[in-house]
């Protein structure tokens, strides 16, 4: 099959837009190219392109068009704007069932027809979250100046332009041109194949893949900082962006001055970059290294010492500016910009920044006893959480909001408890993060979150589809990991009722808090999915259930999960779904069907031997579940599942006598309603 290859070469593309942009092309390619049936397709990004190469058949097949017009009879004049719409006569037409049918053949079109008659539009259409307009004549934008457009079919030029009318697409056309590194090798040179157009790239110092990419500028950074006794701090998110910055890797690594040292490593750390796209080393025993790595975009001919000392120079600077903040917040204690957050708006509907922390130091104080921390402690370290919002250096580096904080109650003396939990208090951000384990730091956390969700939920901004502007999605996992893996029994509705409590008097009755419960559900299924865990066993035990325990409801729901994966498990779901089945019909015909079953009235042994193992189990399960000894209450009723599988072998449960037919269903809803007790089988999946 043909091999196309097409390249679209520009200015500096956005690190951040260039692998959406290449998973653009390939969904477009793949769509207009369909009838060629596209395979194998590959996208390709970097700093000045994006490309796709894919292989396509030889030409789209022939094939008979059938267009039906208008129904015989109608008026003359729908069958001539018919007529001229296709270009044909009368005698092109046909009748068939009652209509009028034109039938035509397409011709087969080879593929380099089609794709040049496909392609100008695609490009013309192609959606980049922000797109330009340059030069003058033309209206076609994409995300930086186009340059060039290489589009070869086997070697072939594919000839098309993106000329459209008085539009002259500023001149562009498809032809075999690439260009090298912008100051290693510029200038075009001619490719014939995907395969030459890497290789010759790469002779001119681009690597046209950006894994390639990424994996050099890891293994350069790793061997630099090893050969020195020291490693890199890990950041992919700096690798992927430094990997759309750069067309071909070079790493270096610079000095730190002494003088810089006593910083906080995440202030540095930071610094480096957001400023510079810098990254941060560490010697063997995890304190901050003295050095620090960058990548380059050239191969310099001086070993690179001109551009080292320039990049210590620059970073000189960005850390000068940090030792002014530094040294500048810490001149006022954080109780006493405690005022300042009464002038920062935290929401229109929900007041200050001030009245949010008024809200959860009262909550915290509510909260410390149930979590075994100290209530003084809690509403201390609540009442600083937020102060650091009003720093300068937070001003400048939002994403060490709480770090800072951290530090900064320490330099004033405040316990190290309540400065712990100031620095933990947004953590875990995200699922790789650890879960703070002190406990004012999980009382300060979990107040945080739950007076978020309580405040955002009763001002109407509940998420909404894949729209969630003020993380409450992230909020929720967040509260859900803190009980979690603190092994902490709270009741979340009575939180979110205290939480709501010190809401606005005009939001504490709104109607969306009543959401708040399933909220919590759903995203603490999201998160047994997460793990691969069967979320289907937490919602068959949580139907019809209140309770807001997450450590029960996962105790039980693993029970059950541990149960379903036992052979005497397995078929006891069966049994009972075959059982719900069986009283949810004969129900709809003259049920409830309820009520003890009268053992006088049993003919056949193996309903004595149900009712027996039901009387048998039924205690013990209702025990073990009061108890929480959920795995014992689950071993209790697998252990009827012998009964129940020769109950159903050897029993006609709709039985001619309608009153065996009744004692019978009675049965069956007794082992029913035992079961929902542990569960809603109907459920699990599968």
């Amino acid at each position: 099959m043909p091999e196309l290859l097409i390249e679209l070469f520009c200015e500096e593309i956005p690190a951040r837009m260039q692998q959406q942009g290449g998973e653009t092309l390939l969904r477009l390619l793949d769509e207009a190219l369909a009838p060629l049936n596209p395979t194998n397709a590959v996208a390709y990004t970097g700093p000045r392109r994006i490309a796709a190469s894919l292989t396509v058949m030889d030409e789209v097949p022939g094939r008979t068009i059938s267009e039906r017009g208008p129904r015989e009879g109608a008026p003359e004049k729908a069958l001539e704007g018919f007529m001229r719409k296709h270009g044909v006569t009368r005698e092109a037409l046909v009748l068939s069932n009652g209509f009028w049918l034109l039938e035509r053949d397409e011709p087969a079109l080879g593929a380099q027809a089609h794709i040049a008659a496909t392609l100008p539009d695609l490009l013309r259409r192609f959606p980049w979250p922000k797109s330009m307009r340059w030069g003058v004549g033309s209206a076609f934008t994409w995300v930086r100046p186009l340059r060039r457009i290489l589009c070869l079919l086997d070697g072939a030029v594919v000839p098309f332009s993106l000329a459209h009318g008085d539009d002259n697409g500023h001149g562009l056309q498809a032809d075999a041109l690439t260009e090298g590194h912008r100051f290693l090798s510029p200038g075009a040179v001619s490719v014939n194949s995907v395969a030459n157009w890497a290789e010759t790239l790469r002779a001119r110092h681009v690597m046209v893949d950006a894994t390639e990419r990424r994996q050099s500028i890891t293994e350069g950074l790793n061997a630099l900082a090893t050969s020195e006794g020291l490693s890199v701090v890990p950041d992919t998110g700096l690798v992927d962006e430094v990997a759309g910055l750069v067309e071909w890797p070079v790493p270096f690594l610079g000095r730190i001055d002494s003088v810089f040292m006593d910083l906080p490593p995440e202030v540095m750390q930071v610094s480096m970059r957001v400023n510079q796209r810098y990254f941060a080393l560490r010697g063997s025993d995890g304190s901050a290294a003295p050095r620090f790595a960058f990548v380059a975009n050239i191969a310099p001919t001086d070993d690179g010492t001109l551009i080292v000392t320039g990049n210590e120079r620059v970073l000189r600077a960005r850390f000068a500016d940090a030792r002014h903040f530094w040294d500048l917040d810490r001149r006022q204690s954080l109780e006493s910009r405690l005022g300042l957050l009464d002038a920062v708006t935290f929401h229109a509907k929900l007041g200050s920044l001030g009245e949010r922390t008024r809200r959860m130091t009262r909550l915290a104080g509510l909260l410390a006893p149930m979590v075994g921390a100290p209530v003084a402690e809690c509403e201390r370290a609540a009442l600083l959480s937020k102060i650091d919002l009003t720093t300068g250096m937070v001003g400048e580096f939002p994403e060490l909001q709480g770090v800072m904080g951290g530090y900064y109650a320490t330099h004033d003396g405040e316990a190290a408890s309540v400065a712990l939990a100031v620095r933990e208090q947004y953590t875990p951000r995200g699922p790789g993060d650890a879960v703070p384990t002190a406990p004012v730091s999980v009382v300060v956390g979990l107040a945080d979150r739950l007076d978020m969700l309580c405040a955002f939920f009763a001002a109407g901004e509940k998420p909404s589809g894949s729209g969630d502007p003020f993380g409450l999605r992230r909020a929720a996992l967040g509260i859900i990991r803190l009980i979690r893996e603190n092994g902490l029994r709270l009741d979340l509705v009575r939180l979110f009722t205290l939480a709501a409590e010190a809401l606005p008097p005009e939001l504490r009755d709104a109607p969306d808090l009543a959401l708040l419960p399933q909220f919590m559900a759903e995203r603490l299924r999201v998160q047994l999915r997460s793990e691969g865990a069967r979320h289907d066993c937490l919602a068959a035990i949580s139907v019809g259930n209140t309770d807001t325990d997450i450590v029960r409801l996962l105790a039980r729901a693993q029970a059950l999960q541990a149960m379903l994966e036992t052979e005497d498990g397995t078929n006891l779901l069966a049994a009972t779904r075959r059982a719900a089945n069986i009283l949810r019909i004969e129900d709809k015909k003259d049920g409830p069907h309820e009520g003890s079953p009268d053992p006088a009235l049993f003919q056949q042994p193996e309903e004595h031997d149900l009712f027996t193992a039901l009387e048998r189990v039924e205690t013990p399960v209702e025990a073990a579940f009061a108890e929480e000894r959920f795995t014992d209450a689950m071993r209790e009723a697998a252990s009827l599942r012998p009964a129940l599988d020769s109950f159903f072998e050897q029993v006609t449960v709709n039985a001619p006598e309608p009153a065996l037919r009744l004692n019978r269903l009675k049965l069956l809803s007794r082992l029913v309603r035992m079961m929902r007790l542990i569960a809603d089988f109907s459920q699990i999946e599968g």
